[in-house]
């Protein structure tokens, strides 16, 4: 594309069509990491062995695309406190997520597809990883031009960490008021196995130099005794959750949902996080903006749901009409994760879709036609 040919982008569509001179400086990255982990190997063991883990080059995003993002979440959120809302994703919700003990969810993530005219919401996420490996990340991009200097204005190294940790202990707050926050414990099924355990040595490091005892551990290896979660030998005050069991229903999870049920130990995200905001069946009622308006969500929050593509229940009513319309649509499990048995309607087969129409599936329309 020629300048003049952009004359009328903006600052990120230029630098995203080819006029951005930004690359990652992989060595400054490493030394920040292995200085963050207080590990000189951090790299060799855990980022050089995953390829993938960083892109070598930035995708900006515009300005008035964010601010569509921040109104939809916004708009989310607020869904999320209407009492109808509640009452309907409750109905569906496990009885473990039915009590709200006060933490909102500890990096909730809403996942967006761009499209031409802006953001459309995929799905709401209460494991998000990323943002301690992109905090450092930031700081490691090498830029060359005033362009992109604008656009990696992203605050001081201490922002973020400060903004962490009040995070945490706010969470803590909201079920324990003003007794001290001492021990954290960042939980996951056999965590150094999982793609993203960089991101929790990170975690561990960042939040131990604010004065936290913190652990990385093994769900299965959690003991509930003498009224308290057990983790290593040491007792857990607040419990990083990163699992995917959003419901605590494992055998291995046992003492983990029963100190829980008991109120023993703080949960972020926890089973009710997951039931107000990430079932993909809440997506049925986030993108029915004439049924939120009817629970009373104000008009302007409702205008920004109408940015979430249409969402539907797979039920035996419907099955028909929706196979017949399938190549315009996407098929996820209501409960799923990681992009795990989602189907896009013109890659399912007849013998998919009878497992589909069994049932705990939604269809979606495809981001590229959610206004169809």
């Amino acid at each position: 594309m020629s300048t003049a040919a952009c004359s009328t982008c903006s600052d990120a569509d230029r630098l995203n069509q080819g006029y951005f001179c930004i690359a990652l400086d992989r060595d400054a990255l490493c030394r920040a990491l292995e200085r963050e982990a207080g590990d000189p190997d951090f790299c060799t063991t855990f980022v050089r062995p995953r390829a993938n883990l960083f892109s070598n080059v930035p995708v900006f995003l515009p300005a008035d695309a964010l601010a569509k993002m921040q109104r939809i979440v916004t708009a989310i959120e607020a869904a999320s406190r209407l009492s109808g809302y509640r009452n309907v994703v409750l109905s569906w919700a496990p009885e473990i997520a039915h009590q709200d003990r006060g933490p909102l969810g500890a990096f909730m993530g809403f996942d967006f597809h761009l499209d031409d005219d802006g953001p459309r919401l995929i799905e709401v996420n209460t494991n998000a990883g990323g943002a301690f490996l992109n905090a450092l990340l930031a700081r490691a991009q090498r830029a060359c031009c005033a362009e992109v200097e604008r656009g990696l204005a992203v605050g001081t190294a201490n922002a973020f960490e400060d903004a962490v940790v009040r995070m945490f202990q706010e969470e803590w707050r909201r079920q324990r008021a003003d007794q001290p926050l001492t021990s954290i414990a960042i939980v996951d099924d056999r965590p150094e196995e999982q793609y993203l355990y960089p991101e929790f040595v990170l975690a561990k490091e960042m939040l131990h130099k604010a004065g936290l005892d913190v652990a990385i551990a093994n769900a299965a290896e959690l003991r509930y005794e003498q009224g308290r979660l057990w983790a290593g030998g040491k007792p857990v005050d607040l419990l990083y959750n990163r699992l995917v069991d959003f419901g605590l229903d494992s055998p291995e999870h046992r003492p983990l949902r029963a100190a829980y049920e008991d109120g023993a130990v703080v949960v972020t995200p926890n089973p009710h996080n997951h039931a107000l905001l990430a079932d993909k069946r809440n997506l049925t009622l986030l993108s029915d903006p004439a049924t939120l308006s009817a629970w009373g969500l104000s008009p302007e929050l409702s205008s920004a749901l109408e940015r979430v593509p249409r969402t539907v229940l797979i039920t035996s009513d419907n099955a028909q009409a929706l196979w017949l319309s399938r190549k315009q649509l996407f098929f996820k499990p209501a409960c799923g994760h990681g992009s795990k048995a989602v189907y896009r309607g013109d890659k399912v087969t007849r013998g998919v879709w009878a497992e589909i129409v069994k049932g705990g599936y939604v269809a979606r329309n495809s981001p590229r036609r959610a206004s169809a």
